[in-house]
């Protein structure tokens, strides 16, 4: 064997092993990246599922409801690409398929859910910023027109709007039924200065007429409680008229 034979059979035998490593590679690669995606689409179903099904029924619309219906089969159809032995989201897909299927007359079941605490609002706003997410996602994958996306994330923006006006109406009505109008004045206060900074204030001008109308309510209410009853005033004037005669017996002790 000539010294030139056994250097094409070592450079063939680094090239096979290259070759080799790279194949491995791209296969690791391949199962890793399949993995990842597995968990992401996976969590983008669960995400659209849970608001879906959670969002407070007051605020849902049945457009709404479609585009969440919408969000979920996207993911389940590629997350299917990768698990297609899997019945149940077979199974699964076929059902949100019939939804869709029914385009705005699919049903909306979700119960309202008052908006009565902070907690509540927030809770509610985390679900508003899930959607955003998700829609900015799926127009990144082109699974919706970027027109589309663009309508939907003012959309959140409106809601949460809508969202505020529930909170603190909720917050200044129930002060109002326990008696504090301090309570509810500050409740409106806020609502007030929430509509008052809103880029576009025109859709929400019955809203914050209807929020300063519960402010000076409230204002008015706070102030007749500063003033005195009839009772105090009766009082006051008995308190008076002792310290007048005490003063008369005591101009007439010193001037006797």
């Amino acid at each position: 064997m000539t010294p030139s034979m056994i250097t094409l059979i070592v450079v063939a035998g680094i090239a096979l092993l290259i070759a080799i490593g790279y194949i491995n590679h791209v296969v690791e690669h391949n199962k890793v990246e399949k993995a990842r995606l597995k968990i992401e689409l996976n969590d983008r179903i669960r995400r659209s599922s849970e608001v879906n099904e959670t969002f407070p029924g007051q605020l849902m619309t049945p457009a709404l409801k479609v585009l969440l219906t919408r969000l979920e089969l996207n993911a389940s159809q590629r997350l299917l690409l990768l698990q297609k032995s899997d019945s149940a989201l077979k199974a699964r897909v076929a059902e949100l398929e019939g939804l869709i299927a029914q385009g705005e007359s699919m049903p909306v079941n979700n119960p309202p859910r008052p908006i009565l605490t902070e907690a509540k609002a927030k809770d509610v706003r985390f679900q508003l910023e899930t959607l955003h997410g998700q829609i900015t996602r799926a127009a990144k994958d082109r699974a919706l027109p970027a027109n589309e996306a663009k309508q939907w994330l003012r959309e959140i923006r409106h809601l949460l709007v809508m969202l505020h006006i529930e909170f603190f109406n909720n917050l200044g009505q129930l002060a109002f039924q326990q008696n504090q109008p301090g309570q509810a004045r500050l409740a409106y206060e806020r609502g007030v200065q929430y509509l008052r900074k809103q880029p576009d204030q025109a859709p929400y001008s019955e809203a914050l007429k209807s929020f300063e109308a519960q402010l000076m309510r409230a204002n008015a209410l706070v102030l007749s409680n500063l003033e005195p009853t009839s009772d105090e005033v009766n009082e006051l004037n008995e308190g008076l008229k002792t310290d007048e005669a005490e003063g008369d017996w005591k101009k007439k002790a010193i001037y006797d």
